[in-house]
This record gives C-alpha cells, structure tokens and sequence, in this order.
C-alpha cells in the first residue's frame, strides 16, 4: 500500500511540473491574445457559455448539506461504494476550492476583465501578470476556482465510474472553454485549475477507498467465527 501512494504522488509531482510548463507558455504566448480575441468578438455576451458556469458553486453550496447526511446515514450503518463516492466528491471540492483561495494569495494575478468593484484587468487597465502574496478579490484569478471544483468532482466519478469518464471529459471541456470565452480567466488560469482539482480530487477518492485495484480502505461490515 505504500508503494501504490509513493508512485500517486511521483505522478502528482510530475502533473504539476506538466502543469507549470503549460501554465508558463500559456502566460507568455496565448493568455493576452485569447483574451483580446474574446473581447474583441464580444464572446462574453453568449447567454449559453454564462449559463454553463452557474452549477459548480450551486453545487458547492449544498456539500455542508450533502456531507451532514452522509453523517447521519452512516450512524445507521456502513456506506455503500455511490455514497463514499459522494462523500470524496464533497471534500474534494471544498479542499480544492481552498487550495485555489491560498495560491491566490500567492500568485495574485489581475483578472482578463473588469467585472466587479472596478478591478483592474488586461482589457480594463492593461495590467497583466502577477503581484505575489496580495490579498483581495482584484487578484483572484490565478488558478481558476470553477476549473479547480469541476476536476476534484470529476476526478472522482473518473476513478468510480469509468464507463462515465466521456461525461467528465464533456462536461469538463465545456465548463473550461465558457471560463475562457466568457474572459472569466485567462487560459493558464484554467489549466491550472484542471491539474490542482485533478490532484485534490484523485487523492480524495483514494484515501476513500473507492478506488479500484487497491484493497479498499472503506470499512465493510465482517463476521467472525468462534470455534
């Protein structure tokens, strides 16, 4: 069992070297340019692409909810497999989403676009890159928070459910996409989030024992036998 968490986090460490890579080319040679294109297009107008990024933090709203019932469900008796996928989905997403709040504060980077309170932004005040280790809703973009949620969700039905991997691969390719065409965040803001919610997400379904191949960490009712 160790040996099967010492190589998850070898391929953790390597997703996030894969990440930084990606994150850095994206900053230098696309973020700018998509973000003019999107403005300049008025992409951000699309009802559609705004639609497709209110679930996640509906959903994040209800996981207090969501875990509080599990609690109460297993005073009752021990969970099945769907409802200790729930559960890793939940924690996932709320440690996901503080991991997001605490880079945040460590990269601080201007958003593509005003949106609220008159933040600066490239499109606003032509101000693009990152001011390390400041606090405030004008420094939010950096890693993208919808991106980060959606994958610590999705990584978990990936690991539960394979038959259903097509659906996260759809739903998370278009929750992205709207992100970028939307000038929510720059491109490098939501890959960052993909790999960070990946992690978190992989991790969480793990340490839950949902997993498939590794003997299961969820407790299972047994019978013992006296003789």
């Amino acid at each position: 069992m160790n040996h099967y968490y010492r190589t998850l986090l070898k391929k953790s460490l390597i997703a996030l070297v894969i990440g930084a890579i990606l994150v850095t080319l994206c900053y230098f040679l696309v973020d700018r340019p998509v973000a003019y294109y999107v403005h300049d297009h008025r992409l951000s107008s699309d009802i559609l692409l705004k639609w497709l990024t209110y679930p996640e933090p509906i959903m994040q709203s209800w996981v207090p909810v969501v875990l509080v019932l599990l609690m109460i469900r297993r005073a009752f008796g021990p969970l099945r497999r769907w409802e200790w996928a729930l559960f890793a989905a939940g924690v996932g997403m709320v440690i996901a989403d503080q991991f997001r709040e605490s880079l945040s504060y460590v990269f601080a980077r201007y958003w593509p676009e005003t949106w609220r309170d008159n933040n600066p932004s490239l499109i606003g005040n032509g101000v693009f890159g990152f001011n390390f280790f400041h606090e405030g809703s004008a420094y939010g973009s950096f890693p993208s928070g919808h991106a980060s949620r959606t994958l610590a969700v999705g990584a978990v039905i990936w690991i539960t459910w394979p038959r259903w991997r097509w659906a996260v691969i759809l739903i998370s390719f278009c929750l992205c996409v709207a992100l970028v065409l939307m000038n929510y965040h720059f491109v490098s803001d939501v890959i960052a989030g993909t790999f960070i919610g990946s992690i978190v997400g992989t991790y969480a379904a793990r340490l839950s024992g949902i997993d498939y191949g590794i003997p299961s960490m969820v407790p299972v009712t047994s019978t013992t036998t006296t003789e």
